[in-house]
């Protein structure tokens, strides 16, 4: 099932599936979204187009996994020089904004380095935060690339000392086998995400659109 606009966009019956220590899905592959009053998550395809303003950047269509992708809309702060409106256009208080729940089964537990596929265009619309089961470990705040301009990988944490991310500082850790909640949530206003991955390997770097995505009953 696939809905334009904030509904989910899979049945909820399905589940992404980690194999070999590794797991790849699709942004638009969420079963739940909540904390919509201010911003949402938006699917934009070839053939829909959020009409939601402001969106000073346009579609990215072109290169997007699956060919769709998610934004968070209205985007009314892209660069230092628009305003800053806490609660609004930006939140460090994770979870609590535009949240994306995916059902996650994994076979392997341990610590898993998540990486997300992403297209910025300025310094103020590249940043997450990422959780797990209703929880918002510090190790998954703040994710945050430095890429711009082009669908990209990136697994970096914002931090004091580093405005640019520290590689491989975020991840989860997966306490038991069995099934999970990945929850994706709001930090900038703008961020557009095509695909997730989670690997126990800190050593991989995802390329291209990266491994196919499952999702299965």
């Amino acid at each position: 099932m696939l809905a334009v606009g904030c509904t989910r966009v899979v049945s909820e019956d399905l589940g992404i599936e980690e194999r070999g220590g590794i797991v790849a899905f699709e942004a638009e592959q969420f079963v739940k979204q909540e904390h919509t009053t201010q911003r949402a998550w938006r699917l934009t395809t070839a053939d829909a187009v959020p009409e939601i303003q402001p969106d000073g950047d346009g579609p990215h269509v072109a290169g997007a996994s699956g060919g769709a992708y998610l934004e968070i809309l209205p985007d009314t702060r892209r660069t230092n020089a628009d305003k800053l409106v806490a609660g609004e256009n930006f939140t460090n208080e994770p979870g609590t904004m535009a949240v994306l729940s995916y059902r996650v089964r994994f076979t392997t537990p341990g610590r898993y380095h998540v990486w997300a596929r992403v297209y910025s265009t300025g310094g103020e619309d590249n940043g997450l935060h990422v959780g797990l089961d209703g929880q918002w470990p510090e190790s998954g705040r703040r994710w945050q690339t430095i890429k711009k301009n082009a669908w990209e990988w990136d697994s970096r944490q914002r931090t004091d000392a580093v405005h640019v991310g520290v590689p491989g500082q975020l991840y989860l850790d997966i306490p038991t086998p069995g099934e999970h909640v990945v929850q994706i949530a709001m930090r900038e206003d703008g961020f557009e995400l095509d695909k997730l991955l989670l690997t126990n390997d800190p050593n991989y770097v995802p390329e291209g659109t990266g491994p196919p995505a499952r999702a299965e009953k």
